[in-house]
């Protein structure tokens, strides 16, 4: 089957493209890129896709996802989740491991696999735990993981406090080429906080999380990723501190990649007043100071992605005291346009928002898409830039609404997304 992109303005961080392209998919796969007008019989045959007005990328991937299946799909499933996907703009999602059961054995990664091939909306991408159990002791056996399609590691929230175990770890998955994706937090240091340690947790009368929690687990890590060689890619970053570590690391040609999320460098830890526990998540919201320098991360190329960390959670979970409440936040429907305000506000171009969102992490993953080389997967989202529409959580595809950006006024939005060459359905 043939697919033709007609009128659309291509940005393909991967080949340094922003041009008027005519895009040409043939069986899943990209077969050519030419100017309009000049490809001839180029379409013969071909179904059309009409893309004026909209800027036509390779799919979006969100390199941090909680699908929460299998064991708590009241609150996501792996069919509700690939569906906010595609709405989002994302061809490709890479789900944590802290399901119940949690995937550290094979039979897990194959269940995830089945249940996106028969959802079909969204490429599934498991991560394989660190540990048995995320208990931070025994080591997974990585390698019938990585045979199984794990793409990476991680204990996610429950960081291997005991340095030497982390070290093994590191250790073990250079035999097999997966990086590990750290959660990196000093446990100890964090406690029982529930926000940003500072003023404003003060004035609330909450426990507080000092930003030295994350920057002394993002140093430690860091360090060990310099020790054993072995690649490592920080979550989550927050602090201005963290931030400063992960720059320093890449200019000693230190291994490492970092990502952030939409929040970090939205909003502040001002969210959290009025007790929002929309606003709850962890790493915490920051302060001002820190969003700007998360801000600068990316657009100097210290931080290399951004990531939702989308992580679904009922009324059960969230319409709580703030104390009890769980942490997180759901963003695969929020991502796009927020990571487009940078644009708009030119803290990075157009470009390097994409290759935030689709071509850094195919590469730090080794995924396919990422690209719209000829020869590559035909994974492509559309976007419509002049999009004005207003975030209302209740019609989310995802089966939860935990968003601190319900009413929020936003511009961008996928108009399409294509798996394989395929439309799927928004």
């Amino acid at each position: 089957m043939r697919v033709l992109i007609q009128g659309g303005r291509v940005v393909d961080p991967s080949r340094n493209l922003d041009d008027r392209l005519e895009v040409l998919i043939e069986n899943g796969r990209v077969l050519d890129l030419v100017p309009p007008g000049g490809e001839g019989d180029f379409g013969q045959g071909a179904e059309i896709i009409r893309a004026e007005g909209l800027v036509v990328t390779p799919g979006l991937i969100d390199m941090h996802v909680h699908l929460r299946e299998p064991g708590h799909e009241y609150k996501e499933t792996i069919t509700s989740g690939a569906a906010a996907a595609a709405a989002g703009g994302f061809t490709g999602v890479v789900a944590m491991p802290n399901t119940q059961p949690v995937n550290d054995n094979r039979s897990v990664t194959d269940f995830i696999l089945a249940q996106a091939e028969k959802a079909g909306l969204a490429r599934v991408y498991p991560v394989s735990a660190m540990t048995m159990g995320l208990a931070g002791e025994a080591l997974c056996e990585y390698g019938e993981q990585a045979e199984a399609g794990a793409v990476a590691v991680s204990d996610d929230g429950n960081p291997v406090s005991d340095g030497q175990i982390f070290r093994r770890v590191l250790e073990y998955l250079k035999a097999f080429g997966l990086p590990a994706l750290c959660h990196s937090e000093d446990l100890r240091l964090s406690a029982h906080g529930v926000m940003n340690e500072g003023r404003v947790s003060c004035r609330l009368g909450l426990a507080g999380i000092p930003a030295a929690a994350e920057q002394g687990g993002v140093f430690r890590d860091v360090m060990l990723a310099e020790l054993t060689g072995a690649r490592v890619h920080l979550c989550h970053i927050s602090t201005a501190g963290s931030v400063e570590i992960v720059r320093r690391a890449k200019a000693r040609g230190i291994d490492v990649t970092a990502e952030t999320a939409p929040h970090y460098f939205t909003l502040t830890e001002e969210a959290v007043v009025g007790y929002r526990t929309e606003a709850k998540m962890n790493p915490p919201l920051r302060t001002q100071a820190d969003l700007e320098a998360v801000r600068q991360g990316l657009s100097d190329g210290t931080l290399d992605a951004v990531a939702t960390d989308h992580a679904p959670h009922s009324v059960l979970e969230k319409e709580i005291e703030f104390d009890q409440a769980a942490f997180g936040v759901v963003g695969l429907e929020t991502a796009l346009p927020l990571t487009l305000a940078l644009v708009r506000d030119k803290v990075l171009t157009l470009s390097q928002a994409i290759a935030a969102l689709s071509t850094h992490p195919a590469r730090i993953l080794n995924l396919p898409g990422g690209t719209l080389a000829p020869g590559s997967v035909a994974d492509v989202t559309l976007i419509d830039l002049d999009r004005k529409w207003t975030v209302e959580a209740d019609k989310f595809r995802s089966l939860s609404r935990n968003t601190p950006f319900e009413g929020w006024k936003v511009q961008g939005r996928a108009a399409m997304t294509l798996l394989a060459g395929r439309p799927v359905a928004l």
